[in-house]
């Protein structure tokens, strides 16, 4: 097991971290079953932890799927969720909502790679194209067949968080992705409580770019969204005092209590995503540009061959720029100030 540590850190971190980080649920689940919740390892990564028969037909009761290590290297969330479950798990009667927790890239993460083959994020969509033969592509369809069958049935409440850290400095550290596609008063309700979660900035996305919130939003009506929270790290070394608000907003979701106040984040709509067409594709700025980096109208943003990205607005701002995607991904888009 590397995990981008030595064996030596590796053991020293809490056994709840090292757990999550293997994708071993065996404790928790035990302590769940336990208490009389339905306990159910649809595949390997993947918890289900739902109530009785009797609360599986209260409408109210919402479904929540919370998701991490979907790049490998991203593992602050692992170590905020580790132990948020754990702690759950000490008092089991204390979950109120039907839970799904996924452990996304389980090799890369055991390896300390974003990826084996390809960017998993990528491939939560029906037409993968030459990504169809990664080792990604299998991953993802196993995601996808458990998250159907935990979401089959639920009610109208359902929520999708997927948990990340950015690999690139940002002027907003804690921001978020919602697709536009979601109602507007579970999107309404999911912005509020991101707030209270400290998201200081949320993009809205109006097409998919294959990632798994998207899915889940898009497939099965879930309030999801993907969630930046902060820089990435290396397990066992991550400054948890950064995932502070968002550790007490998840504590309070998942037992039905309401979440600590927060300031209302800053929307942001998507103005333009900055397609990779070929290998000729340049961005006139470094990939390690800061997120939310401004550019003013008339800028070039990239070229690629006898294609110009140009800023279209007063002013954009680029988020994920990256240029070494693959070809036929998304280097990077450019949002505005909603209005």
């Amino acid at each position: 097991m590397s995990t981008g540590v030595s064996k030596s850190a590796f053991d020293a971190l809490p056994e709840s971290v090292r757990a999550l980080a293997q994708a071993d649920f065996g404790q928790v689940a035990d302590l769940f079953r336990a208490a009389g919740f339905t306990v159910g390892l649809p595949a390997k990564g993947v918890l289900t932890v739902k109530g009785s028969q009797a609360a599986q037909l209260d409408t109210a009761r919402a479904s929540v799927l919370l998701s991490v290590g979907v790049h490998g290297d991203e593992t602050g969330p692992i170590e905020m969720v580790a132990h948020a479950v754990e702690a759950l798990s000490r008092t089991p009667q204390a979950l109120k909502v039907d839970l799904m927790l996924c452990v996304g890239s389980i090799d890369a993460i055991a390896v300390g790679k974003r990826f084996i083959d390809a960017d998993l994020n990528r491939m939560f969509r029906l037409d993968r194209g030459d990504l169809a033969g990664t080792f990604e592509a299998g991953r993802a369809d196993t995601l996808i067949a458990a998250t159907r069958d935990f979401f089959d049935g639920a009610g109208p409440q359902r929520w999708h968080l997927d948990l990340h850290t950015a690999i690139r400095a940002s002027r907003y550290p804690q921001f978020a992705i919602v697709p536009e596609l979601i109602a507007d008063a579970p999107r309404k309700a999911l912005i509020e409580w991101l707030g209270q979660g400290g998201i200081e900035a949320v993009i809205m996305n109006p097409k998919s770019a294959g990632t798994y919130s998207y899915w889940t939003a898009e497939q099965h009506g879930a309030a999801s969204s993907t969630v930046e929270l902060g820089r990435i790290g290396t397990l066992g070394q991550n400054d948890l005092s950064q995932f502070a608000a968002m550790s007490a907003a998840l504590h309070a979701l998942l037992r039905g209590e309401p979440a600590p106040q927060g300031a209302a984040p800053l929307v942001f709509n998507t103005a333009q995503s900055i397609t990779k067409l070929s290998d000729a594709f340049r961005m006139s700025f470094g990939k390690e540009t800061e997120n939310f980096t401004p550019l003013q109208k008339g800028e070039t943003i990239a070229t690629d061959g006898d294609t110009v990205y140009t800023v279209k607005h007063d002013e954009e701002f680029v988020v994920f720029p990256n240029p070494d995607v693959r070809v036929g991904l998304r280097a990077g888009i450019m949002v505005v100030r909603a209005k």
